[in-house]
């Protein structure tokens, strides 16, 4: 069942209920709540609500008012009593209550900000929007079930929440998704409604643990006047000179179906429009926007003109003000291939640019299909503008303004982004989620951990994302933005397990342990959604999570053609991946050979 507690009702507690197999038409729920049009308030945007004792006011009350009946319903929730079976999972109808949610807000604050938060405990199994059935012999879904297309709840469950995720954002409404449990709760189907409204999605094992928790509580962080850093209800709006055109945005937002003179017939991302939605916005939201040039036919540009880009945002401030932010930037144009191009090629934001379009394609199209495009656009780049006497690798070279580009690349082709082996469904919408939002330096430490590493007779230096990283005396810290990671060397772990760092002698092995915890605090300072933590040995199961990241420069391959493993060779990592070595040989060879591909 679903209920829906009335706050407005202080006399004991009170509820409206509804069938968790059943789907109701939004004018059902209006209905049976009481909110038809004739006793319904619904105030201006921005307007605070009038005291009534009918209509919304009895589900939506501001917090001082009700705070004593909403501590008291939620003291009074308790688990569903009626036993569950062993081989049995427990009936949820997290669809319906999704779709009571989105009835009740869009009828009582149509194009007025607003969040649902859903707090998913396990997949829904009961009702529209289930994900698996409530047997236990029945296993949710894997990559492999859709991709054979025997996943038989995934089509229809994700086209009902698409439908609920249309209806929200089409009213201004941000639909935020928690989940805590240790198995999948159907995030793959859900996607869309935190992805169209922009709401956030926090992964973890349990509601229990510091990264629900954390999280959740710097949702509501206020700024200096006390108000939420939030934003509501914007609008994105690009205006642009005619010699360019939008191509489209890649970000959490739908079209707002504006076409405008200066959208382009290119598309990449939500095309075809020049002003997008975006439900909610918050201080790190971040979207990318493509654009073409377009000249009329045969006419080179005039040199030295200038291409001017206006981006308008018009949003609903938390205190309730309308607010309007207009940021206009004008750019020099240039013939491809030009040095002042490449003088200010910018690889860092390319190479976010290029895995947005990458995990966008990646949502449609085959895992293959995407890395060769990706090989294709690398090549291209590296024909362009490197340096090379044609069919001659050895004479290949790229200027500063390109030299880690394509180990940007080299690291995005096997990141969870676009390589799901070992990643659930849940988790692969979760990381593409969470890279469509975040600025660029967040967006590299995603694509390109970054490694820092403590020893004994230097200070803390970043180091190479590369097996040779890994030595027995010292320790690593990784930092994947998902993940925060310390590990210690054979030797350190070794030490610290006989305990060292606790007798006198040993200040300097206590302070060097503890160097990389006090770094990874402030790592952890402002991360939205919170790391996972964790703290392991070389040789330890959860060493997996590092060396996954690591370039396999000392495979097992390569410790085997050689006898025994050079001294300072770090940790053999078995694996067939190519390390970044092999790829960029094969890069330049291709890049410098007679053939184009």
């Amino acid at each position: 069942m679903t209920q829906v507690h009335e706050l407005g009702y202080a006399e004991c507690s009170k509820s409206y209920v509804f069938r968790g197999g059943k789907e109701y038409a939004p004018k059902q729920i209006q209905d049976m709540l009481g909110l038809s049009p004739q006793n319904r308030a619904a105030p201006r945007p921005g307007q605070p609500m009038p005291p009534q004792t009918f209509g919304a006011s009895r589900f939506l009350m501001p917090v001082q008012q009700c705070e004593f009946q909403l501590t008291g319903i939620l003291e009074a929730l308790s688990r569903d009593p009626w036993p569950v079976a062993n081989d049995k999972r427990p009936l949820r109808c997290t669809g319906v209550a999704v779709s009571v949610a989105v009835g009740l807000l869009e009828t009582t604050f149509p194009n007025t900000g607003a969040r649902i938060m859903l707090f998913a405990g396990g997949p829904a199994t009961e009702g529209p929007g289930m994900v698996v059935s409530n047997e236990l012999k029945e296993p949710i879904r894997s990559h492999h079930d859709i991709d054979r297309d025997s996943a038989k709840h995934f089509k229809r469950a994700s086209k009902f929440y698409e439908g609920l995720a249309k209806r929200a954002s089409t009213n201004g409404h941000v639909i935020d998704l928690f989940a805590g449990c240790l198995d999948q709760v159907g995030l793959l189907e859900m996607k869309s409604m935190p992805n169209s409204t922009n709401g956030v999605i926090v992964l973890s094992d349990a509601f229990a643990t510091s990264i629900f928790k954390q999280s959740f509580l710097r949702m509501f962080n206020k700024d200096a006047a006390g108000f939420l850093e939030m934003g509501f209800n914007a609008t994105f709006d690009v205006q642009t000179t005619k010699e360019l055109k939008v191509s489209g945005m890649i970000g959490h937002g739908i079209s707002a179906g504006k076409k405008s003179p200066c959208v382009g017939e290119t598309e990449i991302g939500i095309g075809q429009t020049s002003a997008w939605r975006i439900n909610a916005v918050v201080p790190r939201t971040a979207a990318g926007v493509y654009f073409e040039v377009v000249t009329p036919a045969g006419q080179p540009l005039q040199p030295g003109s200038r291409g001017l880009i206006q981006f308008v945002t018009h949003y609903q401030h938390s205190s309730g003000k309308q607010k309007l932010r207009v940021t206009t930037i004008a750019r020099n144009f240039a013939e491809a291939g030009s040095p002042s191009i490449a003088a200010s090629f910018d690889q860092e934001a390319a190479a976010v640019l290029m895995a947005r379009i990458a995990v966008f394609k990646a949502e449609i199209d085959d895992s293959p299909d995407v890395l060769r495009w990706l090989d294709r656009m690398l090549i291209r780049l590296c024909q362009k503008f490197a340096d090379y006497r044609k069919e001659d690798p050895s004479s290949f070279r790229l200027t500063d303004n390109f030299s880690i580009y394509p180990q940007f690349m080299f690291h995005l082709r096997r990141s969870q982004f676009l390589q799901v082996f070992n990643n659930s469904p849940d988790e692969t919408a979760f990381y593409r989620h969470v890279l469509n939002e975040e600025d660029v330096n967040n967006s590299l430490i995603m694509i390109q951990p970054t490694l820092m590493s403590y020893t004994f007779d230097s200070p803390p230096q970043p180091v190479l994302l590369d097996s040779v990283s890994i030595k027995p005396d010292v320790i690593l810290l990784l930092d994947t933005f998902f993940h925060i990671l310390i590990f210690h060397g054979e030797t350190i772990a070794q030490w610290r397990k006989a305990g060292y760092q606790d007798q006198e002698g040993y200040e300097n092995f206590k302070e060097l342990l503890e160097a990389p915890v006090r770094d990874a605090q402030d790592l952890l300072a402002d991360r939205f959604p919170i790391p996972r933590y964790i703290v392991c040995d070389q040789g330890g199961s959860q060493a997996r999570f590092l060396l996954s990241k690591l370039n396999p420069s000392t495979t097992h391959v390569s410790n085997s053609m050689y006898g025994t493993a050079p001294a300072n060779a770090g940790q053999a990592i078995f694996t067939d991946d190519v390390s970044l070595q092999v790829f960029m040989e094969h890069l330049k060879r291709l890049a410098v050979g007679a053939q184009t591909n």
